[in-house]
């Protein structure tokens, strides 16, 4: 599976960005979805999934109320709608494809496949 991520880019703090995932070469519906990022300087960080079925979806407490996952299977793309962005939100995002078990899904090593990642830089 390829994933392609896009979206980033320049905003300021309290604006929005929806990034996008473009999947590609596999069974898009047998994966559950994730969005994790790299702040500079940091570890990289769970950010949110969305199950394969689309009818569950996850958040890190830091973006709860504020991001939205989805997905449209037919169109084999994630999305990670990003309102009310902060300086602190600021880092490289990737999107990755797995199938990990619940108690594991902001684990990224329960993901078999990544995007290249996409920057997001939010000036306060």
């Amino acid at each position: 599976v390829q994933l392609q991520a896009s979206g980033g880019g320049l905003v300021q703090a309290g604006d929005s960005l929806r990034l996008s995932c473009a999947a590609s070469g596999g069974t898009f519906t047998t994966y559950d979805m994730a969005w994790f990022r790299q702040p500079p300087g940091k570890e990289r960080e769970f950010v949110s999934v969305i199950r394969r079925s689309g009818g569950s979806t996850y958040y890190a407490d830091s973006v709860k109320g504020r991001f939205t996952i989805s997905r449209d299977n037919a169109k084999n793309t994630v999305y990670l709608q990003m309102n009310s962005l902060k300086a602190t939100d600021t880092a490289v995002y990737y999107c990755a494809a797995g199938r990990p078990v619940m108690s594991a899904m902001a684990n990224d090593k329960m993901y078999y496949y990544w995007g290249q990642g996409t920057l997001v830089t939010v000036s306060s």
